[in-house]
């Protein structure tokens, strides 16, 4: 057989493969993962216009009566209440005074918590004599103890904080705790069989299996230490956003109230928005 004969065929032969090729490119299709694992699907306009639209609901309803302006003044009055703030620069001074408190409260409050609850998981002994009294100071009240607290710390920050840090504390243990105690045992089995030293496995596999649970524990402190904040601040404080409820409830100053928890609000949202991005940068994992 000639060379040129040779050629054709290959050439041929690599045409018909190539087109093979891409006719069952054209017939198999990949299979789509069907797998989602709950992931929802984020809708980021519909918490806003639902906010509108009860908003624009709320203010007809004053405006025509349905709704006693002594009992809920209008949304447009609650935000002349807040523009007043800002007009004499005092709502600076009643955040400033608030954020210092819970700031400082959440975050000592927090770090013992994650520090005892993570003590109370890995020791026995440390369960043994510790976690018997978590159980029974942790249904009392905290704001109870606001009077104890002034004893001890004055009428001062020092309670304040301190009744912040006592009720964080409690539910951060627990998180902590409960988090350690749900971790796969056979991850931690797997790290031992590898040789794994007690602290590596406590960095690498307990601590990020528990971090889930502490997360979640940290958005239900944030929630009870703004509360304590607001009960605190009630009590011999002369600024902050529950003492400033408190001067308009005196009042009896509704559209200043409204505002108060306004502020309330929007403080509970940035800090469930500063959780959220917390949960995203650490638990990247999960997806």
């Amino acid at each position: 057989m000639s060379l040129d004969a040779t050629n054709e065929i290959e050439t041929r032969t690599r045409r018909n493969t190539s087109d093979l090729q891409q006719s069952r490119k054209g017939l198999v299709k990949p299979v789509p993962f069907r797998g989602g694992g709950f992931v929802h699907t984020r809708h980021r306009l519909i918490a806003p216009l639902l906010f509108v639209v009860l908003v624009i609901l709320w203010e007809v309803g004053s405006q025509t009566g349905f709704i006693s302006n002594i009992a809920l003044p209008a949304p447009s009055e609650a935000a002349g209440a807040m523009s007043d703030l800002f007009e004499t620069g005092m709502i600076w001074k009643h955040l400033s005074a608030s954020l210092y408190r819970l700031v400082i409260g959440w975050s000592l409050g927090s770090l013992i918590g994650v520090f005892v609850g993570l003590a109370i998981a890995l020791f026995s002994l440390v369960r043994a004599g510790v976690s018997p009294f978590i159980s029974a100071l942790f249904p009392i009240p905290k704001i109870a103890l606001l009077p104890l607290f002034i004893i001890w710390f004055g009428i001062g920050e020092g309670s304040k904080v301190a009744t912040i840090l006592f009720g964080v504390f409690f539910p951060t243990v627990i998180a902590t705790y409960g988090g350690v105690d749900n971790v796969d045992r056979n991850l931690i089995r797997m790290g031992q069989s590898f040789g794994l030293s007690w602290m590596s496995i406590v960095r690498k596999i307990i601590i990020p299996g528990a971090l889930p649970a502490i997360l979640s524990g940290f958005r239900i402190s944030a929630s009870i230490a703004i509360i304590l904040l607001v009960a605190a601040e009630m009590i011999g404080a002369e600024y902050g956003i529950g003492a400033y409820i408190l001067m308009a409830g005196a009042l009896f100053a509704t559209d200043q109230l409204i505002a108060g928890v306004a502020m309330l609000s929007v403080l509970g949202l940035t800090v469930g928005w500063l959780i959220s991005r917390a949960e995203r940068l650490l638990l990247s994992w999960r997806a």
